[in-house]
């Protein structure tokens, strides 16, 4: 095995070890490791499906529960993820990206979704627009945080709000 591998793998370890409490129960923990392992991998999509191959699965159930119904505390996780990357990446020449990206989608359910410009279409779609800063350096890049772009008129509709927005036991 290559040095430079075990040092990856060594750092790997690490972080998972930083991320852990993030999730509260040992299968949220696998979940998490078995889709950052996809995520990384070199595959040539990563897409649902073939994130579930890779990992293993027969059906995406599991990473959709993850994504879509499981709680965990995504925050924190941004946190641990700031700091690994102060830690690791850190560069005085090093500078933060900031990149909005829409998402077209149909429907009229999910927060913030409206007929608004997308940067992504090139045109005025029905779409999200989630906004997103990374960090880059000399010792390697990666995003740290993220944001639902909400326009002003969106927020000032409660009642989109409660349709959007699913309540307690809903």
């Amino acid at each position: 095995m290559d040095a430079r591998f075990s040092a990856w793998a060594l750092q790997w370890e690490e972080l998972q070890c930083q991320i852990a409490p993030c999730f509260g129960r040992i299968e949220l923990r696998r979940r998490a490791r078995s889709y950052l392992e996809g995520l990384l991998a070199p595959l040539e999509r990563k897409n649902g499906w073939h994130l579930v191959e890779a990992a293993g699965d027969t059906s995406p159930d599991g990473v959709q529960d993850f994504l879509a119904r499981m709680r965990w505390d995504a925050d924190t996780l941004r946190d641990v993820l700031r700091s690994y990357v102060i830690e690791h990446l850190a560069d005085p020449d090093g500078v933060l990206v900031f990149d909005e990206t829409g998402f077209v989608k149909k429907g009229h359910k999910s927060a913030d979704l409206q007929r608004q410009y997308s940067g992504t279409a090139g045109r005025i779609e029905n779409c999200q627009v989630g906004v997103f800063l990374g960090y880059s350096g000399a010792r390697g890049y990666a995003f740290i945080d993220r944001a639902l772009y909400l326009p002003a008129d969106w927020v000032a509709d409660e009642a989109r709000w409660l349709r959007a927005i699913p309540l307690a036991g809903g």
